[in-house]
């Protein structure tokens, strides 16, 4: 039987091989039956021949051009991020904070810095350069520091991108980044009023928060965001207040007592983040740090306990897990800027600092607060077209195309991952960096290899929900779909 091969990778895995093609679509074969596909001895009635036709690996030169266009429609798909240019802007309206948190990527300053906030006249430029952006649908994170010592700059700037978008009818959205440590109610209620989100941190129990984050002005961190996340969500519901966490080596091996405080708390997510090697956990990294492996491990761990308490019941989320299998299980491609061909820095997201420096990403700038200024894409006093039709995003585009790259052009997993420019840079002072002992690399295959092995087990329950985690649905309700 002659048929014709299309393109594809593939790594082999025990007794089987995964194949991956160019729009993202994957298969398990036995490995017998895939050396037979590539030798092109599979017969036409073989079980495997139509699975491989059906998800484009192969086809026959009568349907050829067919088949080429529908996985260049698939691929566009995945691929339309870059048309959404630019959703995710984010503000630094102060490198101020009242706490002291060990890893501070950020580089914060004490209470009394005030040269470190954003002044009127550089947040109205600010807003006046995200309403240029071509995407309709707009996200304004406020970071810092803790953004909200700034209130008064906060709350007019919202206030402003509001009257703008009576014009540009755009889908707005607010999202403040928070520590929790002094909200007050009329905040809370400013927040309710204008449909402002909350973000903020909770790295695990008491002893464990407390110690990762040291506040300036309470004894404990913990029971401030105990206390202060409680009034939020009495005021925003349940899922107006979102904590992020970041794992160090106080925490990396007791994840499992960190999700239940999270389950504990009524939250139905975690997100399982590594360090990032900007500011403080650099500084702290002997006391903080751990290798790709153990992180991994720990992450395999976290992992299984997360999907045995779905399996009896529990409704809990791994947002990190969550979003490589929307990447693998969907046709979409993620807002999740270091999972992006060419790299989402600047193209999905982008930062503004204080003092009115522009950045592709949030990593750009902690670089510059550490002495790098060489991310800087301009300041909001440039026209849009300077800033993003500029050096740093055409030299970031260029350099962060999997599909182009040595080493991420043959692997199995280009489809699913990205590409980390500013990490790249930080490590090599290249911005295509060095795949072959990169920690980016290293941890996004790791994890990637161990979803395809739960992906290849064929466990019904166990695909359920992974797929109420991508739709974001309870599992019951995907449990009952499928019956």
């Amino acid at each position: 039987m002659s048929y014709i091969l299309l393109p594809f990778q593939f790594k082999t895995f025990d007794n089987k091989s995964l194949l991956v093609n160019q729009a993202g679509e994957h298969l398990f074969l036995p490995l017998e039956a895939f050396n037979a596909f590539v030798k092109q001895e599979l017969q036409v009635d073989d079980r495997y021949y139509n699975k491989l036709k059906a998800k484009h690996f192969l086809t026959n030169e009568e349907e050829k051009e067919t088949v080429i266009e529908m996985l260049a429609t698939k691929l566009r798909t995945r691929k339309e991020f870059i048309m959404n240019f630019t959703s995710l802007h984010m503000i630094v309206i102060t490198l101020r904070c009242n706490c002291l948190c060990k890893y501070c990527h950020a580089s914060s300053v004490d209470l009394e810095s005030k040269n470190y906030d954003m002044d009127w006249e550089t947040a109205k430029k600010t807003m006046d350069t995200i309403f240029q952006t071509p995407s309709m649908d707009i996200k304004i994170e406020y970071q810092g520091g803790e953004p909200l010592l700034n209130w008064d700059i906060l709350k007019q700037s919202i206030l402003y991108a509001e009257f703008l978008n009576k014009i540009a009818k755009k889908k707005l959205g607010f999202v403040i980044c928070t520590n929790l440590m002094d909200i007050t109610d009329e905040q809370i209620k400013f927040c309710k009023k204008h449909n402002v989100e909350i973000s903020s941190s909770l790295d695990g129990t008491k002893d464990i928060h407390d110690c990762n984050r040291v506040s300036r002005i309470y004894d404990s961190s913990y029971e401030a965001f105990i206390n202060n996340s409680t009034r939020v969500r009495k005021v925003l519901g349940d899922d107006g207040c979102s904590p992020l966490l970041t794992i160090t080596n106080k925490n990396i091996n007791r994840l499992d007592e960190v999700i239940d405080e999270y389950a504990k708390q009524g939250y139905q997510s975690i997100f399982l983040r590594a360090l990032n090697p900007y500011g403080n956990a650099i500084k702290n990294k002997d006391s903080l740090g751990y290798s790709v492996e153990e992180y991994v491990n720990a992450y395999k761990d976290a992992l299984s306990y997360i999907i045995g308490l779905n399996r009896k019941g529990i409704c809990f989320t791994e947002c990190f897990t969550a979003l490589f299998l929307s990447r693998i299980l969907t046709p979409f491609s993620t807002g999740f800027v270091d999972l992006q061909s060419p790299s989402g820095a600047g193209i999905s997201g982008t930062i503004y600092n204080y003092d009115g420096k522009v950045y592709p990403a949030d990593e750009g700038r902690m670089l510059a607060r550490m002495g790098d200024d060489f991310f800087c894409m301009g300041t909001v006093n440039n026209t849009y077209d300077e800033l993003f039709n500029g050096k740093v995003i055409r030299d970031i585009v260029f350099n962060s195309c999997v599909e182009n790259m040595p080493v991420c052009s043959e692997c199995v997993y280009q489809q699913y991952c990205g590409a980390d420019v500013i990490r790249n840079y930080l490590e090599t002072k290249d911005l295509m960096g060095y795949r072959l002992n990169n920690d980016f690399c290293k941890k996004n295959k790791l994890i990637l290899d161990y979803i395809f092995e739960l992906l290849s087990k064929d466990d019904e329950q166990m695909l359920d929900i992974f797929w109420a985690w991508i739709t974001r649905r309870p599992y019951k309700a995907v449990q009952l779909e499928q019956n």
